[in-house]
């Protein structure tokens, strides 16, 4: 952990995953938050939230944190799966740097208002992963970005316990997780058959699909 990092621990955690499940690999942040909900038990001072693709909307959970972090697929130029950790005043500008979707213009945005009002959370990390594939409509993370969730929650736990955050094994309820139906197994294995379901378009109705 940097050394200009605040050495009291903050009294209010949260931890975001960001992206649009809709979209294969875009959905990286949103299934670790899912993952980890589903698998431990977090202390009341700790909120876990999909924030999918809200954008601005988020701000007012920002402005009730003191440590903020947060997964999502970004575009570093890695290798497909590859896990990357910022923090702090490195964060906005590692979700400026390439955007792949407008929601990481709309998180960018999030933070910089919220630095502006003197509300951003002092304490900020970033877990990102490289995305495999993003062009697939109603298509499930890809095997390499999969893979690296539990990786990723590893980095996580060890950040919240710099936090002083402890995670124990069980389930963490909230009304700020998606909804079952779109939980990742449901939604990847509701998917149809290769040959029923359109996957980037037809190419005689859109150039360059197909």
């Amino acid at each position: 952990m940097p050394a200009t990092r605040p050495a009291s621990l903050p009294a209010s955690v949260l931890v975001l995953g960001i992206g649009n499940v809709l979209w294969a690999d875009e959905g990286f942040g949103v299934r670790c938050i899912e993952t980890l909900a589903e698998t431990f038990e977090v202390p009341p001072h700790v909120r876990l939230l999909d924030g999918g693709t809200q954008g601005l909307y988020l701000l007012p959970f920002l402005e009730q944190a003191d440590a903020l972090l947060v997964f999502d697929a970004i575009d570093y130029g890695l290798a497909p799966g590859t896990l990357k950790v910022v923090r702090d005043a490195d964060v906005p500008a590692f979700m400026g740097a390439k955007k792949m979707s407008l929601h990481q213009t709309g998180f960018q945005d999030v933070i910089a208002t919220a630095q502006l009002l003197g509300r951003c959370p002092p304490l900020l990390t970033l877990i990102g992963c490289q995305p495999v594939e993003l062009e697939d409509y109603g298509g499930g993370l890809r095997p390499a970005v999969a893979a690296a969730i539990a990786p990723a929650l590893e980095v996580a736990f060890r950040e919240l316990q710099d936090w002083g955050v402890t995670l124990v094994p069980g389930r963490s309820s909230s009304a700020d997780l998606a909804d079952p139906s779109i939980r990742r197994h449901a939604y990847e294995d509701g998917r149809p058959a290769e040959e029923l379901a359109c996957r980037v378009g037809d190419d005689r109705f859109f150039p360059g699909a197909g």
